[in-house]
């Protein structure tokens, strides 16, 4: 049962929707302007409790289950990516991994803290040749007496910036029959040896800041180690990334209403030859297409997120959701500016950046083509196994 009732998450989800539509929506332009999200608005975020809506409430967070989480995720993506990607990591990739895998003692540490905003929580996975599948993954952790000592390059790091600690992938041992030999440590932002490079200049997400992160001998006690075990690395690492896809879709579909909405009033509004551009066929055949794609995306992020919620289907489901999410959103988007016309081209017109900001969806925790090969091999070798 989720720690949140639905009487209780009703009203959690009104302020959500209130918040993004009244405050965040009107200063969309100023955030692509400056690149950041204002102050104030991360500060109402931290008050409202967003940096911890999915940690347990124990630690401080307000405790909201999958189910409950894609719900408020749709209401994120109604507005710039980068809000969400503010508290995002806390809340799902790297407060997972704590969550679900993390010692009592490293709980005690970082949870509570993490729920509330004062630490930024940064999932340092992804390097130069190791990305959607972290088995390439080249950054080492070595043995040291009681440390341990992490090399290596981690790059495309979301609040890297900004963040005050790393869950950092490294493997200690080559991969074999022994299992992936990938384990994950807790390493604090200002720690000897952590290097956050410049912020990368991306097409779209203005506001949310991401940066390459080099370990150079980085010493950590053997209480960083998450779990106290070397195994834990690679199965937290599947586990936070099925959980944060269905998360992913969840966000795609919330992009997608919004760029429906817009272009259904601009269709209504605008002209041609003296008529709306709504009462053209071809028009409403692209709106008709958003439309059934936003609703056929909504049904399958519900379902996917009860399934993993009861344990039915963390796996599977989770991939075919955002595969099938962001690639719609995709297409919604590609529509919503095709609607606008020449004015849809435009940088100060919402779906011009909705365009640029979904873009990254079918790159991130998992691409397309990943999410392809986890369903289909899936399939096959349950398949094989009915054999």
């Amino acid at each position: 049962m989720p720690e949140v009732g639905p009487e209780d998450f009703s009203a959690i989800l009104a302020h959500v929707r209130d918040f993004v539509r009244t405050k965040v929506v009107p200063r969309e332009q100023e955030i692509m302007e400056a690149d950041a999200i204002p102050g104030d608005l991360r500060k109402q975020a931290a008050e409202m409790g967003l940096f911890g809506y999915a940690i347990p409430q124990q630690w401080g967070g307000l405790g909201l289950d999958l189910t409950q989480d894609v719900e408020l995720a749709m209401e994120f993506g109604y507005t710039s990516l980068s809000l969400r990607s503010m508290f995002g990591t806390n809340n799902g990739i790297a407060g997972q991994v704590l969550v679900n895998f993390g010692t009592d003692e490293q709980k005690a540490g970082w949870l509570e803290r993490i729920a509330s905003g004062e630490v930024v929580a940064s999932f340092a996975l992804t390097e130069p040749g190791a990305g959607s599948d972290p088995a390439g993954l080249r950054t080492k952790a070595v043995r040291d007496g009681d440390d341990w000592v992490i090399d290596g390059q981690k790059r495309f790091i979301t609040n890297a910036p900004i963040a005050d600690l790393f869950v950092v992938f490294a493997r200690t041992r080559p991969a074999g029959e022994s299992g992936p030999g990938i384990a994950v440590f807790l390493v604090p932002a200002d720690a000897p040896g952590v290097e956050v490079g410049v912020k990368d200049k991306k097409m779209g997400q203005e506001g949310a800041w991401t940066a390459d992160v080099v370990f150079s001998g980085v010493r950590v006690p053997a209480s960083a180690l998450v779990g106290g075990s070397e195994d834990v690395g690679y199965r937290a690492a599947m586990t936070s990334l099925a959980r944060g896809r269905v998360h992913i879709a969840a966000l795609a579909v919330g992009s997608a209403q919004r760029a429906l909405d817009e272009s259904v009033a601009y269709a209504a509004s605008a002209t041609q030859g003296g008529r709306p551009i709504g009462e053209f066929q071809l028009v409403q055949a692209m709106i008709a297409d958003q439309q059934t794609g936003v609703m056929a995306g909504r049904a399958l992020v519900r379902e996917a997120a009860q399934r993993y919620v009861s344990g039915a289907d963390r796996r599977l489901g989770p991939s075919a959701a955002k595969l099938f999410c962001t690639e719609m959103v995709g297409k919604v988007a590609d529509l919503a500016v095709q609607i606008h016309g020449g004015t849809g081209y435009m940088r100060e017109v919402p779906v011009e950046r909705i365009y640029r900001d979904v873009r990254l969806l079918r790159l991130y925790e998992g691409t397309s083509e990943i999410q392809r090969l986890i369903i289909g091999g899936g399939l096959l070798r349950e398949a094989g196994r009915r054999a």
